[in-house]
């Protein structure tokens, strides 16, 4: 009797436990696993440029990229996280000790504002004419505003140090790339057979399409911020280009970031300048979504906006907030495949040269 069929038997369990229990270990570090992944991949063509310059000196390259991505990522998300947790708690305690001694009244600065400004100061002061119902109200939601906000910022400093494994982890991938894309070929091949090609390129085209558009849009809207709010005279425009930059990976991020940079400016009496900012952020910060994001994703797949949506809040639920990258990135390889498979995607046009 031939018993082939029961021993492959035995030996798909013994893998899967085996895929299982790796995965077991691995979970702690999962996330910071799978967004070096994607960093790398959609990097990878940068670095073999960089090898090449360096006479294929993997250690230094993977290096310089490690560092590179520490400095233009890490660092600046972890200065926004210290500046919210050092200022959120005295920002509050300044608002608690206004509602104790101060009339709960709206600012001036509303009533100047244009078309609706008279109406929305009637409708504030008809409000809080009952002060101390009012005050009760204020206090009862400073303390749930409070933690929200802390944490936010706490979600964002663990997303520091996922990023900061990340680097870590990326350094390697970048060293033994080649070496490691030899052993997941070659067993896609024994699982997949002729279609293992055709999956590695779908995958890679898509993690850099989805890459390219969430960072390159995240970029040029923060750009594009910082320029409105060095022009309106807004105060810490570094720190709020930076808020813009990871606000813009969530859908309708950015309008709450311009939006208050536009209130302030009402409130210091700067009409003009605050109609200035809302004007240049709808038209400006906010419609280089609309342009750059597609034309940047067009490179892999065309993530539809619902799946975009549910990607970035499905990913920082179950990540944190490296999940905010992880998560449309897999939803859009699945995309991809899923299309791929079905034949209703356009034939994948081989890259050149290889590699991740």
């Amino acid at each position: 009797m031939d018993q082939r069929p029961g021993r492959n038997y035995t030996r798909a369990a013994a893998v899967i436990l085996l895929a299982i229990g790796c995965l077991y270990v691995l979970r702690p570090f999962l996330a910071a696993i799978l967004f070096a992944a994607a960093v790398v991949i959609s990097s990878w063509p940068l670095y073999q440029r960089l090898l090449r310059r360096m006479h294929g000196r993997r250690t230094l390259a993977a290096l310089c990229m490690t560092l590179s991505l520490t400095l233009l990522v890490i660092i600046p998300l972890a200065l926004v996280a210290w500046n919210l947790a050092d200022n959120i708690g005295s920002a509050f305690e300044q608002l608690r000790d206004a509602l104790g001694h101060g009339e709960l009244l709206p600012p001036a600065w509303i009533r100047d504002i244009p078309l609706v400004g008279e109406q929305v100061d009637l409708y504030l002061r008809q409000l809080v004419a009952s002060r101390e119902r009012m005050l009760e109200l204020a206090r009862r939601m400073l303390e749930p505003a409070r933690h929200t906000l802390l944490a936010g910022g706490l979600m964002l400093g663990t997303g520091v140090v996922q990023m900061s494994l990340a680097a870590f982890v990326s350094f390697f991938f970048y060293r033994d790339g080649n070496a490691l894309m030899t052993v997941i070929g070659a067993a896609m091949r024994r699982i997949m057979d002729e279609e293992a090609q055709a999956v590695t390129e779908i995958v890679s085209q898509t993690v850099r399409g989805v890459m390219y558009g969430l960072l390159g849009t995240a970029l040029a809207q923060a750009l594009v911020a910082a320029l409105g709010f060095a022009i309106a005279g807004v105060p810490a425009v570094l720190l709020l280009s930076v808020l813009v930059f990871v606000s813009s990976l969530i859908p309708v991020g950015p309008p709450v970031i311009w939006g208050g940079a536009a209130v302030w400016l009402f409130s210091q009496g700067q009409t003009g300048w605050g109609i200035f900012m809302l004007v240049w952020g709808f038209f400006g910060i906010s419609g280089v979504d609309n342009v750059v994001r597609p034309m940047l994703i067009s490179r892999g797949s065309s993530l539809p906006f619902l799946l975009t949506l549910l990607g970035v809040l499905g990913g920082v639920i179950a990540f944190g907030f490296i999940g905010l990258f992880i998560g449309p990135t897999l939803l859009a390889v699945g995309y991809s495949l899923l299309s791929g498979w079905t034949h209703t995607r356009d034939p994948i046009v081989k890259q050149k040269g290889g590699g991740l």
